[in-house]
């Protein structure tokens, strides 16, 4: 009897313990339909998540370098004939290949003066071409170049007395030659001489007036013609195209 009691009292502490440790069970509907939800969400496979790379971003080049870059990567303009003498290129050995402003004043003024015309508008180059101031550098049979007598590239300096003035034209076609016969420099000349009459109207074209002894007038504005303006100039309008009896 006493080994029976003792096999009864330790199955009951057995149980109790086992219920001690075991969860408490659902009471109600409700409380087992979460459990499994809960049940249900923990063995479902967890969806692969992306990851973000961040990328650092490139260091952005100072301003100075970016601007030698884009210098370097943009091809060299080409410049306009006569370009090169405007903005005083040097030479071999540091020499400076262009006239300076007081050497072609002082070579504009040692040119022949064309009769009858403005020694400051107009001038005659050793061919006898007449070239007019306002057109230096340019293509036209009026314009001219300030050209060494010794060419630059066999010694010559850019000085006063090195210097003289040519019709482009001649010019470019002289090129690296010296003492050039003015018969020669005449055959690399324009083929045309302009008029008294036509150089009046270039000449009012360019200044706005004409100043030559015998003929100095002004540019007639538009509204003078109409008679709308009377001006106080005491300079006479110029009157072209002229007349026939007109000399």
């Amino acid at each position: 009897m006493i080994g029976l009691a003792s096999y009864r009292s330790a199955f009951i502490l057995g149980v109790l313990l086992a219920l001690h440790f075991l969860p408490p069970l659902p009471s109600t509907q409700s409380q087992l339909r979460t459990n499994n939800n809960n049940l249900k969400t923990r063995t479902r496979t967890a969806t692969p998540t992306t990851t973000r790379i961040r990328i650092p971003a490139k260091k952005q080049a100072p301003r100075e370098k970016q601007r030698k870059r884009s210098k370097m990567a943009s091809p060299p303009s080409k410049k306009a004939w006569g370009e090169e003498e405007r903005e005083g290129e040097k030479g071999d050995a540091g020499r400076p290949r262009a006239f300076d402003v007081k050497a072609r004043a002082e070579c504009w003024k040692k040119a022949d003066v064309v009769p009858g015309r403005h020694p400051e508008r107009w001038r005659q180059d050793p061919a006898g071409n007449v070239v007019c101031k306002r057109f230096w550098n340019c293509h036209g049979c009026l314009c001219y170049e300030y050209d060494h007598i010794i060419p630059f590239s066999k010694g010559g300096e850019s000085t006063a007395d090195n210097c003289q003035i040519l019709q482009t034209r001649v010019n470019r076609l002289k090129s690296n030659k010296e003492w050039i016969g003015k018969t020669e420099l005449q055959g690399f000349s324009c083929d045309i001489k302009f008029t008294d009459k036509e150089l009046d109207i270039i000449e009012m074209a360019v200044y706005g007036d004409v100043i030559r002894p015998g003929n100095q007038c002004r540019c007639r504005t538009v509204a003078e013609m109409l008679g709308k303006v009377k001006l106080k100039d005491k300079l006479a309008p110029c009157e072209i195209p002229y007349k026939e009896s007109s000399s």
